[in-house]
């Protein structure tokens, strides 16, 4: 079987890398395209995994959609070539549309709600769309659940094992608490109309959890002047073995406060979001959505200061685990077995 992969954010490549792995182990042919965004060459050549460029997008709304018709002509032309049974892709409209021309089949995961235009530009070109099943929207008969989290294709303890070495290149000594806290460039699709930091918030922010413990900041944009020394300087790969061992993140992306509730790490997310992961970690108890700045620095505080906090933390952490698949497998099964895995799991929802 040749799969045909499109990644269009470093969170894809952890996504999809161990469903390559695994695909490859068992005489499958897989291919990445990807777009030139932030660190997502540098992820895919770290792990080693076959890839294709697509090219740089746009911030621009119009540049955009150029870089629709764009990718969309590059995706074809690479997928001729490779000749694939099935495109897999994250929210992808790009890998849609080029199955849609190709008379191929695709499926496409997707767990954020929010991401309307994206939708609207990929569900008319898939007959799948694979969602968590907290999920909160009803996609209509296309839409198939697994009982997971994407994160978990990654960061299941079948897979990730924190390694401690990385507080050596944080310079952090074993049981010396640490704070990382992540901004977000907010030039998605689906971030466009989301609120988080102001520059002043996160200056004092920074600047009041400095005092007490130490504070790294990892960003996807420009870091501020002001704030250049606890700029978070370690390889892109190690990111998820250095937030396993700190006390606490606080970040304005989705995705790596989720990455925090998946490893047992207190975390706050600072972003209007809302969707069903957020509103299933917030019951759970893995996860403090704030927006409000000096409340923001209250709470962080108040976890800092507890011994306890991380212990509950991983206590919810492990439960969760307990009740939910392990992605991955779920992936590998879908693929190798569709069309008729998707039968299955119709016929499974008809029952319950």
């Amino acid at each position: 079987m040749r799969v045909l992969i499109d990644i269009g954010h470093p969170a894809h490549v952890h996504y999809f890398k161990y469903f390559i792995k695994i695909m490859t182990e068992k005489g499958h042919e897989c291919l990445i395209v990807a777009r030139n965004r932030g660190i997502v060459f540098e992820l895919i050549k770290k792990f080693q995994l076959p890839f294709v460029s697509r090219g740089t997008g746009s911030k621009k709304m119009i540049g955009k959609m150029f870089y629709l018709l764009k990718a969309d002509l590059k995706m074809i032309k690479i997928a001729k070539k490779f000749k694939p049974d099935i495109f897999l892709g994250f929210g992808s409209m790009y890998a849609a549309q080029a199955a849609w021309f190709l008379r191929k089949p695709s499926i496409i995961f997707n767990d954020t709600e929010n991401a309307k235009l994206g939708q609207m530009l990929y569900k008319p070109f898939t007959k799948t769309i694979c969602t968590p099943s907290c999920f909160s929207e009803d996609l209509g008969k296309k839409q198939i659940n697994f009982n997971g989290f994407i994160e978990l294709s990654y960061l299941h303890p079948n897979y990730f094992k924190p390694d401690e070495s990385v507080l050596d290149l944080l310079k952090v000594k074993p049981g010396e608490k640490y704070v990382i806290i992540r901004f977000i460039s907010f030039n998605a699709f689906h971030d466009l109309t989301l609120k988080g930091f102001s520059l002043e918030e996160k200056k004092k922010l920074v600047h009041t959890l400095s005092k007490i413990v130490k504070v790294f900041i990892s960003s996807e944009g420009e870091i501020d002047d002001e704030l250049k020394e606890f700029e978070l300087d370690i390889p892109p790969d190690r990111l998820h073995d250095a937030l396993a061992f700190s006390c606490l993140h606080i970040g304005e992306g989705v995705t790596t406060t989720s990455e925090c509730a998946m490893m047992g790490t207190p975390n706050i997310l600072v972003n209007s979001y809302k969707s069903g992961i957020c509103d299933e970690l917030k019951q759970r108890g893995l996860l403090f959505q704030i927006l409000n700045g000096d409340e923001v620095i209250e709470k962080a505080l108040e976890i800092i200061k507890s011994d306890n906090f991380r212990t509950e933390f991983m206590k919810r952490t492990a439960q969760l685990i307990e009740e939910k698949i392990d992605p991955t497998k779920f992936f590998v099964w879908l693929v190798e077995n569709y069309p008729k895995s998707v039968k299955i799991l119709k016929s499974q929802e008809q029952k319950t």
